[in-house]
């Protein structure tokens, strides 16, 4: 059975600041840190406290996230600009407010793929162009297993890849996930088919007493 664990990167400073994430390349907070190790913890009873590779994120918060899974798990971090969250443009890094005036509204009609919500803000469809190739280089790979240390809106499209939805449908898909969550994704063995066993689990942020 192939196992493909789907982190979202765990709190940044940016969250606590409500600014813009996007490329924006904010670090880990202390909360965050302690989010990664939980997530290490968590993946290792996923995959029985064997090895396996981690690609990442290149951006600050999932490469910090990535790295502090690796040392719990014992396993090394591949890094790739793919599996970056959406770039939001001039609005990256900014507050959050600053950015709800000057929104570009979804279209009632028409094409959602090439709408940017702001001037030299990605589409959608640029956004899924990129994580669906570093998706199938993920899956085309001798690795069985592998972590995926992605961004929240940047996982929607991991799992749409994973279930075979063309980029042509991904105009309204949206999977919600949190920061510091685990979802996971498994290929059975006899009729290779493709389901996503759990989504948004954040149980393993519950401190154990």
């Amino acid at each position: 059975m192939r196992k493909i664990a789907v982190v979202v990167h765990a709190e940044a400073q940016h969250h606590v600041d409500q600014l813009v994430g996007g490329w924006h390349d904010s670090s880990l907070t202390e909360c965050g840190r302690k989010q990664a190790r939980q997530l290490g913890t968590a993946l290792r009873r996923v995959f029985s406290g064997s090895p396996v590779p981690i690609v990442s994120s290149d951006l600050k918060r999932a490469r910090q996230t990535a790295e502090i899974i690796g040392e719990v798990i014992r396993s090394a971090v591949v890094l790739d600009p793919r599996l970056r969250e959406l770039s939001y443009g001039i609005a990256e890094g900014r507050p959050k407010t600053w950015l709800a005036v000057r929104i570009v509204a979804t279209p009632a009609c028409g094409s959602r793929l090439d709408h940017r919500v702001c001037e030299g803000a990605e589409s959608r469809r640029e956004l899924a162009t990129r994580v669906y190739a570093a998706v199938d280089e993920i899956l085309a790979s001798e690795a069985k297993d592998v972590v995926i240390v992605t961004h929240g809106f940047a996982a929607t499209f991991v799992i749409a890849r994973w279930i075979g939805l063309p980029i042509e449908k991904v105009d309204y898909v949206n999977f919600t996930v949190s920061p510091a969550s685990l979802s996971l994704l498994v290929e059975d063995d006899v009729f290779m088919n493709r389901s996503v066993q759990c989504l948004n689990d954040t149980r393993h942020l519950v401190e154990r007493g």
